[in-house]
């Protein structure tokens, strides 16, 4: 099964690729799309909509994995956020994929087994299960390789998790 794990947001976009076949990993790319905060908010959307589209189109996902939305206290950047998380899952939809939403406490309990863990432990493990020789960077590229991390450890249980 090949995952596109996201970690969406505005001025940058999280993914990760991998393969996962029995109980192996296969990292096949991940990478960050990033906006300027000088573009209009439609520009930046269209940005991400577009570059998904585009990684869709060249890694032909079997199924995508994001990242819900942590409650932000600023609500106008949660907003925006919520905007770029819904062109994100468009992308998906316009190629047919099965898209799953995962909490961030259930993506550390994918990955650590506690869902309290501490982001330097999630990176940590991506780094190991994924067999890199570091951990990826920025903090957005790990956490969307933990997003599609914990799909795999949790896909049997896809309708829990499933947006359609």
């Amino acid at each position: 099964m090949r995952i596109l794990g996201i970690d969406p947001g505005i001025a940058i976009v999280g993914y990760g690729i991998i393969d996962y076949v029995g109980n192996k990993f296969k990292t096949v790319d991940y990478g960050a799309i990033t906006t300027d905060s000088k573009m209009k908010t439609s520009k930046r959307l269209k940005v991400i909509y577009d570059s998904l589209q585009e990684l869709i189109q060249v890694h032909k996902p079997d199924v995508i994995a994001i990242e819900e939305l942590f409650f932000n206290k600023n609500v106008k950047t949660a907003l925006i956020v919520g905007h770029a998380r819904g062109v994100c899952i468009l992308a998906g939809e316009n190629f047919n994929l099965n898209i799953f939403e995962y909490t961030p406490l259930q993506v550390k309990q994918g990955i650590v087994g506690y869902g309290r863990a501490e982001k330097k432990q999630v990176q940590i493990m991506v780094k190991t299960l994924l067999n890199l020789k570091s951990v990826p960077k920025p903090d957005d590229v790990a956490d969307a390789l933990a997003v599609a991390i914990c799909h795999a450890h949790s896909g049997k249980f896809g309708d829990l998790f499933s947006l359609k």
